[in-house]
């Protein structure tokens, strides 16, 4: 029998313990405003830190999109882990009613995590990229396919959450982190991938096939 879990991830537990208590005081106090305004608070935290289930595709052949938002752009670049080694980025914009659960995209052992300090500039702009606080993880899977995964941070979003390390394998889909409040993710795929997303859709977090392998891998 599989275990049930609350649908709401454990980073955002402390957030709404702290809202919610804030309500019941005011409500028991009797002050009616304070207390209409943390409940509102209490349900948008709430909503922030769902963490649904999602039904990740069989499909051995399918990369799935890392993070629920919008396709920015899917542009050449050189892998932030790699260095110099030339890929294909897909960069995907989160903002705070998307959930913020972010997911493997591919099954694979993590080879590297890299963290680098940087700034909180709004997080869909290209300079995000190059200056901002970021989480990079790379995930090789047994057949040669690597694929590197960075948290970046935004504007607003000023904590990333990377529970997986060096070593961890894991499932394609399989939950390894979160970035609080609005952010963005990218993630640098082979250039032989066939992409099946444009910019301007909308994915969702381990569910979405954002590219399916194609031909040799280099």
């Amino acid at each position: 029998m599989i275990a049930e879990r609350i649908p709401v991830a454990r980073e955002g537990i402390p957030f709404i313990a702290t809202a919610a208590l804030a309500t019941v005081t005011s409500a028991l106090l009797g002050w009616e405003i304070p207390a209409a305004i943390a409940f509102l608070i209490t349900a948008f935290v709430l909503y922030f830190f769902r963490d649904p289930e999602r039904v990740v595709p069989a499909d051995d052949d399918a990369v799935v999109s890392p993070a629920d938002g919008k396709v920015l752009e899917i542009a050449p670049a050189s892998d932030p882990v790699l260095k110099n080694v030339k890929r294909q980025r897909v960069s995907i914009f989160m903002n705070v009613f998307n959930c913020h659960v972010n997911r493997a995209p591919i099954a694979g052992l993590i080879d590297v995590i890299s963290y680098r300090e940087g700034s909180f500039i709004s997080a869909n702009r290209d300079r995000a990229m190059l200056e901002n606080e970021q989480c990079a993880l790379l995930l090789r899977r047994e057949d040669g396919l690597e694929c590197t995964v960075v948290q970046v941070a935004g504007l607003i979003a000023r904590r990333i959450v990377c529970r997986a390390e060096t070593g961890d394998r894991l499932e394609k889909g399989e939950r390894f982190g979160m970035i609080r409040f609005g952010s963005r993710l990218d993630i640098y795929l082979p250039p032989n991938v066939e992409f099946t997303v444009r910019p301007g859709e909308r994915v969702v977090a381990g569910q979405s096939v954002i590219a399916r392998k194609g031909g040799r891998l280099p």
